[in-house]
Parts: structure tokens; sequence; C-alpha cells
């Protein structure tokens, strides 16, 4: 079990005044059976006109904030402690054979219709032959879920560059299947294209990696970054095998989740739109993930 401070730090400056910023963010971390929030909270500068918590479709903590005030820059800064263990999973569920994580084939399973949709094309995890055959060398028949998303995950680890000028955040599946190369947001969309194109239930995990500083070398602050990874239905039960092809292993206690859906699109840090005339704006996005004990 390990405690953690996270902090981020989103801010915008735009070359002439914004009149209006109606936006919605996903940065406060989801309570869970492995993971407990003791304080978190969210400033806005300027103080928006409205600001609404809520909790969104998936029960993710999501709020929606408008700016009328006229400005140049625009911040948003969130706070969380947070205290996670390591996930526990069922042995006899991982050792269920893939082909029954997949509930519109078996409808009849205990969860199947709450995983029903994660199993769907999403906006940005489309069907792709590529990704559908690289899917199907992990998936042999019979071959235990647990097995088969994990070998999945170490593939992608091997055969994937980790390139942040491979992509962009509009890439696609097929974008970074025909590249071999990506970022954390890549990695998860095409390990989820792989399996859904087999009707393999697996949602899109976002939140935080606690990284460890060089040896000798002194934590920076801010230097972190938002994560994501995936976690695969474990048939006939409420449990989700979390994966992370980006560093090829399961998540554990390092792993701070704030938001699931289907992909990226659904939980999104920040996102919003702003009416003005500016030409050109700057976005600068820092985070830091301290261990408290």
């Amino acid at each position: 079990m390990k405690r953690y401070r996270v902090w981020h730090r989103t801010a915008y400056s735009y070359s002439d005044a914004v009149q209006d910023s109606v936006g919605q963010f996903h940065l406060l971390p989801r309570e869970l059976p492995w993971q407990r929030v003791a304080a978190s909270g969210v400033t806005v500068e300027p103080n928006p006109g409205d600001i609404s918590p809520d909790t969104d479709y998936f029960g993710n903590s999501s709020t929606y904030f408008h700016v009328t005030d006229p400005h140049d820059a625009l911040t948003i800064e969130s706070t969380s402690e947070v205290t996670v263990s390591e996930p526990e999973y069922d042995a006899a569920a991982l050792a269920q054979p893939w082909e029954l994580a997949r509930p519109l084939h078996h409808p009849e399973l205990e969860g199947a219709w709450q995983a029903t949709e994660y199993a769907l094309e999403s906006e940005r995890v489309r069907h792709d032959p590529g990704a559908t055959a690289y899917g199907a060398e992990s998936l042999t028949p019979g071959r235990p879920i647990g097995d088969a998303a994990t070998d999945l995950m170490q593939r992608i680890f091997r055969d994937f560059d980790y390139d942040k000028t491979a992509t962009t955040v509009t890439s696609t599946v097929a974008d970074a299947m025909a590249k071999r190369a990506g970022v954390c947001q890549d990695f998860a969309h095409v390990a989820l294209a792989c399996l859904r194109a087999h009707g393999i239930a697996a949602r899109y995990v976002s939140g935080y990696l606690a990284t460890q500083p060089p040896p000798g070398k002194e934590r920076v602050f801010g230097a972190d970054a938002s994560h994501a990874w995936l976690a695969v239905w474990l048939p006939g039960t409420d449990q989700w095998l979390a994966i992370d092809p980006t560093n090829n292993q399961w998540a554990n206690d390092r792993y701070v989740t704030v938001a699931w859906g289907r992909d990226y699109g659904d939980v999104s840090p920040v996102k919003g739109i702003i009416f003005t005339e500016a030409k050109t704006s700057t976005l600068r996005v820092q985070v830091d993930v301290a261990p408290l004990d």
C-alpha cells in the first residue's frame, strides 16, 4: 500500500483575449476497492462563472466549467491525496479461456451486460485489419484470458517504439500500427483494437504512474506525466485485469486511476471550446506524483 500526492497543472495562454471558455475535465481520482482518495480538489483561474462537479456515465468524476470574463490565460490545477494497493485477481478467473471474455457471445455470464459496450468499436478504437491479425497471434484457441492479455501486452512493448514524435492526439489505431510507434495513449488504443476485434471486452484507463528518479538523482518536481493503460474483463466477475503495454507490466500500487471509458475521447484530462480571435495559443502541462511515505 502506497500514498501519493498528485498534482496536475494545465496552463493555456492566448495571443488575444478569449471572450468565452467552456470546458470539461477528468482530473480527480476514482474511489475504488484498491484505491482510497483522502482529499482532492481543482481550481480554475480565472474564476469560472459556472463550475459544476458531476459523475459521468462511466462513474468518473467529471466537472464542467464556463469562464465568461475575457482572459488571455487559463489555468486548471488539481491536487489529490490517494492511497493505492496492488490489485488482486481471482486465479480461476484469469485461467478461463479468452473466448468467454466476449460478452456478446456469452450474455448469460454475470457482468456481461455491463461489459458489452467495451467490446464494441468506439470513435478512437476502430477495427483495423492489421490490429485484428496482430491480436489473433495472442488469442490462440482456449488460451487463458490472463495469459493471452499478458502476451499481447508483452508483444506490443517489444514490437512498438515509444516515440513522442510518431503520433498526435488525433492519430488512429491504423497510424500506430503502420508506424509501430507512438505513446501510451496509442499503445492502449492498439491493444483495445486487438482485443475488441475478437469480441473481448476491454476499457481504456487514464491516470498517473509514479516514477522513480535515476540512481543518485533527486526527484524533479513537475516532471511526471499523465498515463494511459487498459483493463480486460475477466468473464463472470466484476474484475478487470489492468495491463500496461507501455511498461510491460500489470498495473500495481504505483498506478493512480483517474477515469475509464471506451477510449481517450471519453476521459481526456481537459477539453473544451473557446471563443476568440486569437491566432495562436500555447499549452503547458506539469504533473507531479510524489510518494508521501
